[in-house]
């Protein structure tokens, strides 16, 4: 390891990273201060060192690699695909405010945002914690910031999911902030707070619910519409049909956390099979493979799958 930051970086938190590369590959990882150690099988230890060694842009400069990192690279090796890999790492999306790199972790990931790049309308399909929103949000505001758009605007459905508007305190805008606060999250990530305000003052930023969407036309901007599972087939339509000249717009949601009635359709749903002919639109699918938070949110995702599927089987 060229670095004590390096090691740290490959190993991960309490050597999860070791722990996975020795069951991905049979061999045992032990990690002596900067030194690495590999034994095991022939085979096992030399899948293990070509693993490393497929990480090394991540570990290399002391970039926290994940779990979604490893098993991308396990894949990449598996299928011949080590110059795509490379691919990956290199194509770097934006960085934060403390510095830290954003860029796909996954195959889909990257085709996401190559579609993100290239396509004026683009749907994002998959489960929490896959980087729908947030890759969106990184992308749109750097094409922001590189004056490709003279504004970003980031809207989602405020629906009541178990919790009445009404009963909520403060005025309006308190009372949807809740809903919005996942953009400003992301938002966070990329631009100091203070800069935020002071770009939503003058209308650069718009973070507003759907609602406040009707009868306007969204020249010169790029869109976001985040949890668009919630939204009824109207609204949909009614989002869809505002892009303007010189405009990109991002649908992102997950068609298994719809807070709507039981009775209603998404319009999410009901938008993939009527615009998949549509000449122009990417539609995107992420799975629980694409999962980059926590690795216990990619096994919570996994189980919740395989209820569903039992589920629908026994139905």
């Amino acid at each position: 390891m060229p670095s004590p930051e390096s090691a740290i970086a490959l190993s991960g938190y309490r050597d999860e990273n070791l722990k996975l590369l020795a069951r991905q590959t049979g061999a045992s990882l032990v990690l002596r201060g900067q030194e690495l150690l590999i034994s095991g099988t022939e085979n096992g230890a030399d899948l293990a060192r070509r693993l490393v060694a497929a990480l090394e842009p991540i570990w290399g400069p002391g970039q926290a690699v994940t779990t979604a990192d490893i098993m991308t690279a396990r894949h990449a090796l598996d299928t011949d695909q080590v110059e795509q890999l490379q691919a990956i790492h290199q194509d770097v999306v934006a960085r934060t405010r403390r510095g830290d790199v954003v860029r796909a972790k996954t195959f889909r990931q990257k085709q996401y945002i190559k579609a993100l790049r290239t396509h004026d309308m683009v749907f994002c399909i998959g489960p929490a914690g896959t980087g729908k929103t947030f890759l969106a949000t990184m992308v749109g505001v750097q094409a922001l910031l590189n004056n490709e758009y003279e504004r970003l605007i980031l809207t989602r459905p405020a629906v009541e999911a178990g919790e009445r508007l009404g009963f909520l305190p403060g005025d309006l805008q308190q009372k949807i902030d809740p809903y919005l606060r996942p953009l400003y999250d992301a938002l966070h990530e990329l631009i100091e707070p203070e800069k935020i305000t002071n770009l939503m003052e003058r209308g650069i930023i718009e973070v507003a619910p759907l609602a406040y969407m009707r009868g306007r036309t969204l020249n010169n901007a790029f869109v976001i519409m985040d949890e668009a599972q919630n939204t009824t087939p109207a609204q949909m339509k009614m989002v869809l049909t505002r892009l303007g000249f010189r405009s990109r717009m991002v649908v992102t949601g997950d068609v298994t956390q719809t807070d709507l009635p039981e009775m209603q359709t998404s319009g999410l749903i009901l938008a993939q099979k009527i615009l998949k002919p549509v000449d122009g639109i990417a539609f995107c699918q992420l799975t629980q493979a694409d999962v980059v938070r926590h690795p216990l949110v990619q096994r919570i995702v996994a189980a919740y799958e395989s209820y569903d599927t039992q589920k629908r089987s026994k139905g």
